[in-house]
């Protein structure tokens, strides 16, 4: 878990001594964006760009997701990280390569893209074959230009931001990341027993409060798929696997909550996102990157999850 500082390797943990124990995210630090008519200097142009992903990464999860749904398989590349980070951070292999760029770390291809880098080095990465630069690091703005700039390279499907329902998506979102995506980790990267306590309680009444919410409508803005459903399935997938263990989240299951739970197995359930999902990168990186937190890392033979049991969302309407 290092980080690059003026293109130099570091191998360090997140600090928490200045926050009194919280875990802080940095922000993403390349925020370029793709334009269906070339403005922004990226234009949607299929072939074009390539996504570096890790299977175990709910942010990079995100992106596979968009690109799954939108058809865009042939139209965006993918390198896929090893699940487990070496001592320089995310790293390819033989079996899982970097495709465009043939380098062992993804370290590397933050310097090539800017030589004297300082940061996280994370996933996702939206690269630019062309000019060999990262277009963009940040998986919710990725997962938008996903969404609605690619039309003319064959994306199809429904809108997962319509016009008439952006305020209430970006109502939920927020609450989302603020208390559950970014809240598990707040819990799991805790520097303090208070952090952790105060984390998990806003976690668990999060929980509590979309429990609710899903048993009055089928997803979280009404009867609309949208994008704010995908960026909490990401972090539900992983719940019970993993941050219900290893990140101390350990007051309930989503397999205790009804609504929830049925919700996570119908989204599964849609054509082409189980394909996305690799519990076994997701165990394997959790329990055996995080040594501080796993000494031994010794990686745990369950929880069984079945995903495909039938669930009763149906009875809900959609559109």
């Amino acid at each position: 878990m290092g980080y690059l500082l003026n293109g130099v390797w570091n191998d360090g943990w997140y600090e928490t001594a200045s926050t009194a124990g919280e875990f802080a995210r940095p922000d993403a630090k390349f925020r370029n964006r793709i334009t269906a008519d070339g403005s922004s200097g990226y234009p949607a142009e299929a072939g074009r760009y390539h996504l570096y992903v890790s299977l175990a990464c709910p942010w990079a999860h995100r992106t596979l997701i968009f690109r799954t749904l939108k058809k865009l398989e042939d139209a965006i590349s993918v390198s896929v990280v090893e699940p487990v980070m070496s001592s320089e951070g995310w790293a390819f292999s033989a079996a899982l390569p970097d495709h465009v760029n043939g380098f062992r770390h993804l370290h590397q291809v933050y310097i090539k893209a800017e030589p004297r880098f300082s940061g996280r080095v994370t996933v996702p990465v939206l690269w630019d074959k062309k000019r060999s630069v990262i277009v963009n690091n940040e998986s919710a703005e990725i997962i938008r230009m996903l969404n609605s700039e690619f039309a003319a390279q064959g994306s199809i499907g429904r809108d997962y931001y319509p016009a008439g329902l952006r305020s209430e998506i970006d109502e939920i979102n927020t609450f989302v990341y603020d208390n559950i995506n970014n809240g598990v980790y707040r819990c799991g990267f805790a520097g303090t027993q208070a952090a952790y306590e105060a984390a998990a309680r806003r976690l668990f009444h999060a929980l509590d409060t979309l429990e609710e919410r899903l048993s009055r409508t089928r997803y979280l803005v009404g009867s609309t798929l949208t994008e704010a459903d995908w960026r909490l399935f990401t972090t539900l997938i992983r719940f019970d696997a993993v941050y219900h263990g290893h990140f101390k989240c350990n007051l309930r299951r989503i397999e205790d909550y009804p609504n929830l739970s049925g919700y996570l197995r119908e989204l599964y359930q849609v054509p082409g996102i189980a394909e996305t999902v690799d519990l076994d990168h997701i165990k394997r990186h959790y329990y055996m990157s995080h040594e501080h937190i796993n000494p031994n890392r010794i990686v745990p033979l369950g929880p069984l999850l079945d995903f495909r049991r039938p669930h009763d969302r149906g009875r809900f309407r959609c559109n």
